[in-house]
Parts: structure tokens; C-alpha cells; sequence
């Protein structure tokens, strides 16, 4: 079968040896722009790691570095324990999907995969049944037997992605690249191959490095997320534990789910524009400039008793600010309500349709917007 001749890691005792990837200080810069700062990862065999960060955060850099198409300005690559310096990317054991799937037009899906075994620089398969063999496997795991006599062009988009996939893993490779994989298809294709990426990798049981730049994506398929913004590695953690504790502000703002609120910190509460709220135990000491997030879904609104900019009447641990009604979006299992605070910034209140609906909103109207302290994360500006 496919899966059981993936490169592994040596185990001792239950615990792997080495990494299956390694990097080491990482570098690299374009001219004057550093696109990767000293990135130091450690993925463990079998882990699905997906690296979130916007654009132009240094995620595709990072695979390419990986894969040989480009080399390193400083740090190292190692893959179980193997320093790739000077390898070529045929030498590197490592397989790349693209984005754009980067299939042969003109060749069948068959092809598209034999192409690679027969032609290999290493070990090359010349026996016809063997390359039979492995290609239909291959086919099989991504869910795709049967088609291998079509053209490229006669399948759709969701089947080009799992021929690209295919093509990766019906060479080994130790480490499996994924750049935005998902990025090319529609949001229903997209949830499909999500699921079916997750179940390829657990049943080859291989190492999976996937970038993207959504947060959901992220959060949803890996074991673990590293957080990638101009070009350093400021968090990687379980996802869990990234949603619920993000290291940094910026962090926090990729997460797109907290709303932002800014002012200056001084005797346990932030005090900005058109608001003053109690901040959280852990920085009840602090004084100046500080960052305040609060998320989305943890806010309730109050149409009956407007606040006043967060002090006054009830628990003094509430956190209140007014704000004005401006319209809602709704996506499906969630609505997201937007309001106007009296300093002209947006604040957003999401209603997951499982859990509670919003009330009848109506526009212009203002509104009390409520959240616990010891729910807000607070950061030093």
C-alpha cells in the first residue's frame, strides 16, 4: 500500500528521534526586504502543521526554502536529521503542491503521475506494472480510481486538486508541502478537500506542512498553527490555545474574530475615545498606552439600557460601551452585527445560530454592547 512505505522516523520507547523537519534560524532576504527573519521550527513525524500569515508574511518563501527552489540566506534545513544544504529539490525527498495544481495539460491524470516515477533522477520505476501499480494506489487514496484515463481537462476543479496531491505522494516524500492548496477552489470544494486532506494524512500517517492565509482553514486542519507575520515566527500552538490565547496583538487581528480597542491603561481600566472599561485581572497594574481585544462572539448587546462609555450601574467587572446599528451579514450558520462606537470605529458582534440568534436590530438605533473583563485580552502598546 501507499502508506506503508512513507518515510518514517525511528521511534524509541514511543518517541520519535528527530524531527521529521527541522529549521534552524531560517533567513532569507530580497534586496533590502527580509522576507524570513531566523524562523526556528521543529515538526514531529506525522504532525500537519499549517502556517497562517497575510500576505506577503513570508508562508510560500518558507516552502520554497524547504523544497530547494530556493536556498537560504542563513539557519539550515534538515529533514530527519539530514542537512539539505546544497541538495537539490529532486534530491530533498520532499513533494510540493501547488496552488495552481501545475498539472501537464496535455497528459492524462495517469500520466501526470507516472510521469514522475518513470522519469526521476533517483531510483526511476521503469517496470510497467509497478508504475500501474503505484499509480492506481495513489488514485485510490485521493478517491479518483477509475479516472485515470481522462484528460486534465475533462475533470473538475476539486478533481485537479487531489491529481496534484496524488502526484506528490505516489513519490514518498518525507515531508509533504502544501502552498495554499485550498486557495483555487469554491467554498463548498473547498470544505470537501479540507476533510479529505485530514483523512489522507492521518491514514498515510505523513508529515504535512500546509500554508494558508485563512484563519479557519488554519485552526481546522492543523495539529498544530504557526503564526508567520513579516517574515518571523511569532506563535506556534495548538489551535485551540492559539484562538483562546494569542501571543500578540497582531496575532489576534489575523485571527479575525476580536475587535480592537486602544486607549491608555491607569488604575485597572482603559480609558480611549468615547469609552472607559475595566481591564482584565492580569492587567489591572498596568499604566499607558495599551491594546485591549475583544471577541466577537463573547459580547452581548442591550437594547433597552444604553451604556455610558463603561462605567456606572451594575457589576463593576461588566465591561459597557454605547454604539449605533448599522447593519448585519449574514453567513450561513452566523450572523455578524455591526455597530458604530462613539469614536467612529466599527465593533462587531457575532451570533453563532446554534447558540442564540440576534434580536430585531433596528438601524440608527444605539445600544449597549457588554462583555465579562476577565474575557478581554489586554496587550502593551
Amino acid at each position: 500500500m501507499l502508506g506503508s512505505t512513507l518515510v518514517r522516523a525511528p521511534v524509541v520507547e514511543g518517541r520519535a528521534v528527530t524531527a521529521a523537519l527541522h529549521l534552524h534560524a531560517v533567513g532569507k532576504s530580497f534586496g533590502r526586504v527580509a522576507a524570513l527573519r531566523a524562523v526556528t521550527l521543529a515538526v514531529d513525524p506525522g504532525e500537519y502543521i499549517t502556517i497562517l500569515g497575510p500576505s506577503g508574511s513570508g508562508k510560500s518563501t518558507l516552502l520554497r526554502l524547504i523544497a530547494g527552489f530556493d536556498r537560504p540566506d542563513t539557519g539550515r534545513v534538515e529533514v530527519l536529521g539530514q542537512d539539505l544544504a546544497g541538495r537539490s529539490a529532486h534530491e530533498r525527498g520532499v513533494g510540493f503542491v501547488f496552488q495552481s495544481f501545475a498539472l501537464f495539460p496535455h497528459l492524462s491524470v495517469f500520466e501526470n503521475l507516472a510521469f514522475g516515477l518513470r522519469y526521476r533522477r533517483h531510483a526511476p520505476v521503469i517496470d510497467a506494472a509497478q508504475v500501474g501499480r503505484e499509480v492506481d494506489a495513489a488514485l485510490a487514496l485521493v478517491g479518483l480510481s477509475g479516472l485515470g484515463a481522462r484528460s486534465v481537462a475533462q475533470i473538475s476543479g476539486g478533481q485537479k486538486q487531489r491529481v496534484a496531491l496524488a502526484r506528490c505522494l505516489v513519490g514518498k516524500p518525507r515531508v509533504v508541502l502544501l502552498d495554499e492548496p485550498l486557495g483555487a477552489l469554491d467554498a463548498n470544494l473547498r470544505d470537501q478537500m479540507a476533510l479529505e486532506l485530514t483523512r489522507i494524512q492521518r491514514q498515510l500517517g505523513g508529515t504535512f506542512l500546509h500554508v494558508t492565509g485563512n484563519e479557519q482553514e488554519a485552526l481546522a486542519l492543523g495539529s498544530r498553527v504557526a503564526v508567520l507575520d513579516q517574515g518571523a515566527l511569532v506563535q506556534i500552538d495548538t489551535p485551540r490555545r492559539l484562538f483562546e490565547r494569542p501571543a500578540s496583538s497582531q496575532v489576534a487581528r489575523l485571527l479575525n474574530c476580536f475587535n480592537p480597542l486602544s486607549g491608555q491603561a491607569a488604575g485597572g481600566r482603559l480609558a480611549g475615545p468615547a469609552f472607559d472599561v475595566p481591564l482584565p485581572d492580569v492587567a489591572a497594574q498596568w499604566h499607558g498606552a495599551a491594546l485591549c481585544m475583544v471577541r466577537r462572539d463573547r459580547v452581548q448587546v442591550d437594547a433597552d439600557q444604553p451604556g455610558n462609555g463603561g462605567r456606572g450601574g451594575g457589576d463593576p467587572r461588566l465591561a459597557h460601551i454605547t454604539g449605533t446599528y448599522l447593519a448585519s451579514e449574514y453567513a450561513g450558520s452566523r450572523v455578524l452585527a455591526i455597530f458604530r462606537t462613539g469614536a467612529g470605529a466599527h465593533f462587531e458582534v457575532e451570533y453563532h445560530l446554534s447558540h442564540r440568534r440576534p434580536p430585531a436590530f433596528v438601524a440608527g438605533r444605539r445600544y449597549a454592547l457588554r462583555w465579562q473583563a476577565a474575557e478581554t485580552l489586554a496587550y502593551a502598546a
